[in-house]
């Protein structure tokens, strides 16, 4: 491996966590390993590490050997051959080779691992249904929704929702379904003129009930966690893991989470009394986590929605909250959240698609 394909899976103790997610992002294999200023070995750092940094109520803004795990593994140069053995052994998928100095000079994978990074159980949700808030008249993205319904956008050359459906189905999502209203002709009459596999039920909305009054129009009874997500969004992750992470905590409900990283274009000045500045910032950075849009929750609380009334899938969180219910959050990464409902968004989602093809 180069010197530069070795750079990307190595950061400085002296960044920060949202810096070094960003580098997990870009190196796409979930970790990065962490050296000090000499370039010597002092951790690695995996997706995983700071999930649970984030689920336990960790800083964002601390540097990442708070979060990093401090006994990694790693061969030296002259052993690299026992590297794939020992990963076997050890039963992890990267293996970190040095000098004796604990200087990097190689990065190795399991090949098998990579593969099944990008790997999809497709039976991992197929006793999950999908309900997917397609009612709204989209007027973030006027004058395309004068035309054609928010659902039936394209990306590339295919519908947004269609899209959305597709990726659920890859994880054995069977049953979906669409609350609509706004043109709910033209999306009911694009799905029956295109091939699927899934099945596709409407709730029709007549009057508009907020992003979670529609499901109280279902009647189903389900008997497993129901995945709710918008129609204009696209979450590019594991639904799996999220789903097992979902179960795993024992949470009533889960809401997927996205790091948003906001630049102030300004020097930003703090000050005391009498207007002293005591600080000055140039153009700082702010770390939040936003709603996504995409919920899991367990199939006895959806009944818990009131009918005939706007209420909103905020709402329905705080119902919860205040009832002392497990609300819990599943971290994932900005590149991996896509938001159809404002034109750059949506320009970004176009250049993703192309990318893939």
């Amino acid at each position: 491996m180069s010197r530069p394909e070795i750079e990307q899976y190595i950061c400085y103790e002296k960044i920060n966590i949202v810096e070094a997610m960003k580098l997990i992002d870009e190196n796409s294999v979930g970790l990065v390993y962490v050296v000090d200023e000499s370039d010597r070995l002092k951790g690695c750092l995996s997706d995983g590490d700071i999930r649970r940094w984030i689920i336990s109520g960790g800083d964002l803004g601390v540097r990442v050997n708070c979060a990093m795990n401090k006994t990694p593994k790693y061969v030296y140069q002259e052993n690299i051959n026992d590297g794939t053995t020992k990963m076997v052994q050890e039963q992890i998928y990267s293996i970190a080779v040095v000098d004796k100095e604990m200087k990097i000079q190689d990065v190795i994978f399991l090949e098998t691992h990579i593969k099944l990074l990008n790997k999809i159980n497709r039976n991992a949700l197929k006793k999950n249904p999908v309900i997917i808030m397609a009612g709204g008249k989209g007027t973030r993205l006027y004058p395309y929704t004068k035309i054609l319904p928010k659902p039936l956008i394209p990306i590339g050359e295919i519908p947004i929702i269609e899209r959305i459906m597709t990726r659920f189905f890859e994880f054995g999502v069977q049953d979906f379904f669409l609350t609509v209203n706004y043109k709910k002709e033209m999306i009911k009459t694009y799905f029956s003129d295109i091939q699927h596999e899934y099945k596709i039920n409407y709730i029709n909305e007549d009057k508009p009930l907020g992003t979670a009054g529609s499901i109280a129009l279902i009647e189903n009874d389900f008997r497993y966690p129901v995945i709710v997500t918008n129609c204009d969004t696209m979450i590019m992750e594991n639904y799996e893991q999220i789903m097992e992470h979902h179960m795993e905590s024992e949470n009533d409900l889960t809401i997927v989470s996205s790091l948003k990283n906001t630049v102030i274009p300004y020097g930003v000045l703090k000050a005391k009394e009498h207007g002293l500045i005591i600080s000055m910032e140039e153009k700082p950075q702010l770390s939040y986590f936003i709603n996504t849009g995409m919920y899991i929750i367990n199939p006895e609380y959806l009944k818990w929605i009131p009918k005939g009334v706007v209420f909103h899938m905020t709402d329905f969180a705080e119902m919860m909250m205040n009832a002392g219910k497990r609300v819990g959050m599943y971290p994932i990464s900005e590149r991996s959240f896509f938001d159809m409902g404002e034109f750059e968004e949506l320009k970004r989602m176009e250049e993703w698609v192309d990318l893939k093809r």
